[in-house]
């Protein structure tokens, strides 16, 4: 079986767009699977006492500068979301539904593509329902008490495991927090080949 990446996000975070244009690439290197595990960010926060770093002035603009950063050391497209921030719940609760629907690898890239580098509103609710039928997934399914109850456990197990923000990883039960803690990751996938 191969070495599991359990990648907690949530598109809310611009950091975690960027370690997602990455872990593919990892992944296919070490033979390793990606699971990937919705969550709420916002949940995380208020279950640990933290907050985004955008509520911070000074780290809000260094956050900035981070982000254009990594970005251009990735080599991938990046703009700031002009409605950021903005209420993520049914982003989320859609990419729980396309896991289940086996709709995901559709899904998936298309909402951090919309959110980190096409600038889409997708706190409007046609936005979204544009996404989510562009990828097969009917927007009412993702309202239903199987889906909430799922992200609200994905979001307590990464708490109950230790998260506090997003990104995070785990790579045989270590945890990993940031994209720019990619490296480490892949050492861990390393030692557990």
């Amino acid at each position: 079986m191969a070495t599991q990446i359990e990648f907690y996000f949530d598109y809310g975070s611009p950091f975690s767009y960027l370690a997602d244009t990455q872990l593919p690439a990892m992944a296919h290197r070490n033979g390793a699977e990606i699971v990937y595990r919705p969550i709420l960010l916002g949940g995380i926060f208020k279950a640990t006492g933290n907050a985004s770093p955008i509520t911070i002035p000074a780290k809000g603009k260094y956050m900035m500068l981070e982000l254009d950063r990594w970005a251009r050391q990735y080599g991938v497209e990046m703009k700031m979301n002009p409605h950021f921030p903005f209420n993520t719940i049914r982003l989320m609760r859609g990419a729980v539904a396309a896991l289940q629907q086996k709709r995901f690898g559709a899904y998936h890239p298309a909402m951090f593509r919309a959110v980190w580098s096409e600038g889409r509103n997708l706190g409007k609710e046609d936005a979204l329902r544009e996404l989510l039928q562009s990828a097969a997934i009917d927007p009412a399914s993702i309202d239903g008490d199987e889906i909430k109850n799922q992200l609200r456990a994905n979001t307590d197990q990464a708490v109950a495991r230790g998260a506090f923000g997003a990104p995070t990883f785990f790579v045989n039960g270590e945890i990993f927090w940031g994209n720019d803690r990619l490296d480490f990751v892949e050492a861990a996938l390393k030692r557990a080949a």
